[in-house]
């Protein structure tokens, strides 16, 4: 492979430096108007009257909408594939807030000033009904957060249940039979995604009078369905175009500002511009699932893990966005890992409460589950005083086994068979403690720690995700390429570009990508679930293949020989017998200008049948301070098996920003509230994420393995890596201190009283 594995620079790196392509608040409209929200002050109210007619006599003050002059139409706000599993649970405005931050009515004028000033002058009536945040307390039922009679999806609404999972494989008694049992519990906290640019969105009508909107969303093909439903405007009526956006984590897989912001267009005739401030990011976008996981493993003295027991209960918030998928993975995306246990049990409830909305964040699940999975792990090993790293290379799944987990459990639909055939983690496992210094531990507990933990994902969401790319030639041997794949700052252009250049052997200069356009892209289920490399990039494959035949049919023509004794090269068919060749260029005017007029151009679509695991084994070296509780991360280490690396840098990129991710969440970040239930840290000022002064020394390894199913061997590299940081920041803490600390972050305070308590 020419290309496949070597550094290239994205292809939008340098006007990306330079400043110059456009985010949605970058782009400017004539006589576009502001609109703003007005949010609940309660976490559970029904609204008893809205009074705006001081508002309305506000120069300037053009529309409001509230639950009064909105269809009532039941939905997910969750982008997911249609039909989708999560419940339909969500109005545009409704009559009952059910946390605070959740949508009162919005506000549509001249400026986002007077705006603001008819939100203050608008009198709203609240019956304050009583509250529930406690997971727990929500299963009782006494307060009932969704009683709409419309809800549909929900498991049992009248115990705030959003989505359940109940899968056993094997039988129970098994645990009567284990030598070791070792038990392992994480509670897992609210985390927000902090992208670096908040939800913002432009909607207008364009000179045919079709609907437009601009805006920074994962899944520009899921809005454009939903915004259909919820307007009545058929999708042929509706442009979705997503530019350049600054972060999305998973937060950006959801209507959230789409459907507003099209209604007033639709009402007024106006082009209109909502962007979240940095607060409303915070408290009324979508967070991490909250999660409290419990895990519980049986084995033998020789370290066989033969039995595994994993339940889960998720704070879905208000409304149960990606609840059950979210729920599903934690025991999907995690068990198959150790999968010689004969019996397997997951148990899991995605609960609703009056605490903000946590929906899609990169890690989806699996990273709750590998929180508490990977330290029962380690928990098991020292109670038969085996090497933890022992353990995990003796039980971890290989190449050509699989796991029933993976037939029992998909994102909240069957799953399918499959058969791992790529796996990487013995020697990721063997050169990830080889860089850590692994045989450094001294169990001495004096303050100095080394742990680990291993982690796998998935490849997009087998039988549902689909990709479609479209290539065609222009006539002077340069190429267009259409994909519906949503670049969210990962690089997915530079890649799908790379996975064509490769395939046609072609410089990649002669290559220009378009996505994300509804109007003008094949249709892509967007960037979530890990799916662009694998997805996407096989469409572009198939699609460069089909670019590839019509090439050495006409070339075989031009040159009068055979396909059979012809091949791509530099942008050239050339001939094997007398390297004659004629080139793109010569090709693209005779089909174009010539008698035999064509475009070459193909089209290709791809669903994955399976979703090959990329892997990783966490390693990480610390110190804690235990007069302060403060933990100082000395060096991180990660060796990564995702299949063949289509651009290393890139791939670099995501794994540090990952680990980064899951190290800020780990020990510091945390969204706070009070009694009632408001946040009381939606700032950067006071919540704390990791910055590059913060980050530690980081080695990325990775581990060499070819997919077989995968585009010139490759898998996903997004999430894999934000599963390990907590369980071996959390095993490395016992290793210093000998303490477990079992609810997140590790702040220094709970590193103390926990210090304090052992003393005890």
């Amino acid at each position: 492979m020419n290309k496949i594995g070597k550094f290239v620079t994205r292809v939008d790196g340098e006007v990306l430096v330079k400043g110059n392509p456009l985010f949605v608040d970058d782009i400017d409209i004539k006589g576009t108007k502001v609109a703003k929200f007005m949010w609940s002050p309660h976490p559970h109210a029904e609204i008893v009257d809205i009074d705006a007619s001081d508002a309305e006599k506000i120069p300037g003050v053009i529309d409001i909408l509230s639950y009064k002059n909105v269809p009532r139409i039941i939905h997910t706000t969750a982008g997911q594939g249609y039909p989708e599993p999560s419940p339909y649970d969500a109005f545009i405005f409704d009559k009952k807030v059910r946390y605070a931050g959740d949508r009162v009515l919005a506000v549509l004028a001249d400026s986002e000033d007077i705006a603001e000033e008819a939100i203050y002058k608008i009198k709203v009536e609240y019956k304050p009904l009583p509250s529930v945040f406690d997971p727990e307390e929500a299963l009782k039922g006494e307060v009932i957060i969704h009683d709409e009679p419309e809800i549909k999806g929900a498991y049992d609404p009248s115990h705030n249940i959003a989505a359940t999972v109940e899968v056993e494989i094997g039988d129970r008694e098994i645990w009567k039979k284990q030598e070791v049992i070792a038990e392992s519990e994480m509670v897992l906290h609210y985390g927000q995604h902090v992208p670096l640019e908040p939800h913002t969105v432009l909607t207008y009508f364009d000179e045919y009078d079709r609907l437009v909107i601009v805006s920074s969303n994962q899944v520009p093909f899921h809005i454009r369905r939903m915004i259909s439903i919820l307007t009545g405007l058929p999708q042929s009526k509706i442009r979705v175009i997503k530019p350049r956006i600054g972060g999305g984590f998973g937060v950006k897989q959801e209507l959230l500002l789409e459907d507003v912001a099209a209604l007033f267009t639709i009402r007024n005739k106006v082009p209109v511009r909502i962007a979240f401030t940095r607060e409303e990011e915070f408290v009324s976008s979508r967070t991490r699932h909250p999660m409290k996981v419990k895990v519980r493993l049986g084995g033998d003295r020789e370290g066989n893990i033969k039995a595994v027991e994993m339940i889960a209960l998720s704070n879905a918030g208000a409304y149960g966005t990606h609840s059950g998928t979210v729920l599903y993975n934690v025991g999907s995306k995690t068990l198959p890992l150790y999968n010689k246990a004969s019996y397997v049990r997951f148990s899991g409830k995605a609960v609703y409460t009056n605490l903000p909305v946590s929906g899609a964040y990169r890690g989806y699940g699996a990273f709750q589950g590998f929180s508490a999975l990977e330290t029962a792990v380690d928990i098991f090993a020292e109670k038969i005083g085996m090497d933890p790293l022992a353990v995990r290379d003796k039980n971890h799944i290989r190449t050509g086994e699989t796991s029933p987990i993976f037939k029992a459990l998909g994102e909240g639909r069957e799953g399918t068979e499959q058969i791992i055939e790529s796996c990487g983690l013995e020697e990721a496992i063997r050169k990830g403690a080889e860089a850590i210094g692994w045989h450094k531990r001294t169990g001495k507990k004096d303050g100095y720690g080394i742990g680990m933990a291993l982690s796998m994902q998935g490849s997009g969401i087998p039988l549902i995700d689909m990709a479609s790319v479209t290539i065609r030639m222009n006539d002077d041997g340069t190429f267009f390429i259409y994909a519906g794949a949503t670049d969210i700052g990962t690089g997915s252009d530079t890649l799908l570009i790379k996975i064509v250049s490769e395939e046609l052997n072609t410089p990649l200069d002669r290559f220009k990508i378009f996505s994300s356009d509804t109007d003008f892209t094949p249709f892509d289920t967007g960037a979530y679930a890990s799916s662009t490399t694998y997805v996407s990039g096989n469409a572009a494959k198939k699609a460069a293949q089909g670019i590839k035949k019509q090439l050495l049919q006409v070339g075989g023509k031009m040159l009068g020989e055979p396909e059979d004794n012809l091949y791509l090269e530099g942008g050239a068919v050339v001939s094997r017998i007398t390297k004659k060749q004629v080139t793109f260029r010569d090709i693209g005017v005779m089909i174009t200008y010539n008698n035999d007029q064509f475009q070459i151009e193909a089209n290709a679509s791809y669903v994955g049948e399976v979703s090959p695991p990329p892997f990783a084994a966490h390693f990480v070296e610390l110190e804690v301070d235990k007069n302060t509780g403060l933990i100082h991360i000395l060096k991180y280490v990660v060796a990564v098996d995702a299949g063949t690396v289509i651009n290393p840098e890139l791939a670099k990129g995501q794994v540090l920003g990952a680990v980064a991710n899951g190290i800020g969440y780990a020990i510091m970040e945390e969204m706070k509230f009070d009694k009632k239930g408001r946040t009381i840290n939606p700032s950067l000022m006071s919540y704390k994420i990791l910055s590059a002064s913060d980050m530690p020394p980081t080695d990325v390894i990775f581990i060499d393995t070819y997919e077989p199913t995968g585009p010139f061997g490759a898998k996903s590299i997004a999430e894999v890596c934000i599963d390990g940081p907590i369980p071996a920041i959390a095993n490395a803490l016992y290793d210093a201190l000998g303490i477990r600390l079992s609810s997140t972050p590790f702040t220094p305070e709970k590193v103390l009283f926990a210090l304090k308590e052992a003393q005890k």
